[in-house]
C-alpha cells in the first residue's frame, strides 16, 4: 500500500470516530432519550408551544421529560403524558402548568409539589393544571384596551 493511501484511511477512521463521539454526546444531552421513570398524564385547557421532548421541571430543575399531546375527542382537552425520573416522587395534590423559559423561550411543563403524604404513582393524573399563556393575545388585549380608554377621554373631553 502507499504511503498517502494509508494516511488518508487514518484520517478517514479518525473523521469517523470524532463523528461517532460527537453524535454520542449530542444524544447523551438531549432530550432524544427515554427518561427511566414513571408516567404520568395532566389534562389542560391549551398547551400552545409544549411539544414531545420538553422539559419537566420542578423549581426550574429538570425532572423528566414529556412524552406525547393528544387531544381528548369528548372533552377537546388537551392531554400530556411525560415521564418523571424514578427518584422525584410527586405528591397527590401537586400542580402542573405550561411555562416560558425567559419572555419568548421555549415551553416546558412545570410542576408544583403540594403537600401530600400521598405520592403519585406510574400512569396517576395531576388534576390541578393551568394552560399556556398567548403572550400575544394579552399584548393585543392591552393595546385594544389602551386605545379605547384613549377614545372614552377624548369623548369627555369633548362633552
Amino acid at each position: 500500500m502507499e504511503k498517502g493511501r494509508v494516511f488518508e484511511t487514518v484520517v478517514g477512521v479518525l473523521v469517523l470516530i470524532v463523528a461517532a463521539s460527537f453524535f454520542y454526546f449530542v444524544y447523551a444531552k438531549s432530550s432524544w432519550k427515554s427518561v427511566d421513570g414513571y408516567e404520568l398524564v395532566a389534562k389542560f385547557d391549551k398547551v400552545d408551544g409544549l411539544v414531545e421532548g420538553s422539559d419537566v421541571k420542578i423549581s426550574g430543575i429538570r425532572v423528566g421529560k414529556v412524552d406525547s399531546l393528544e387531544v381528548d375527542p369528548q372533552t377537546f382537552f388537551a392531554i400530556v403524558k411525560f415521564h418523571v425520573f424514578q427518584n422525584v416522587k410527586v405528591p397527590l395534590d401537586s400542580s402542573a402548568s405550561v411555562s416560558t423559559d425567559g419572555l419568548f423561550g421555549s415551553k416546558y411543563l412545570s410542576l408544583s409539589p403540594g403537600g401530600s403524604d400521598e405520592m403519585l404513582s406510574n400512569g396517576g393524573e395531576i388534576e390541578f393544571t393551568t394552560g399556556s399563556v398567548d403572550l400575544s393575545a394579552l399584548i393585543s388585549k392591552f393595546v385594544l384596551s389602551d386605545n379605547k380608554n384613549k377614545k372614552h377621554e377624548k369623548k369627555n373631553e369633548v362633552l
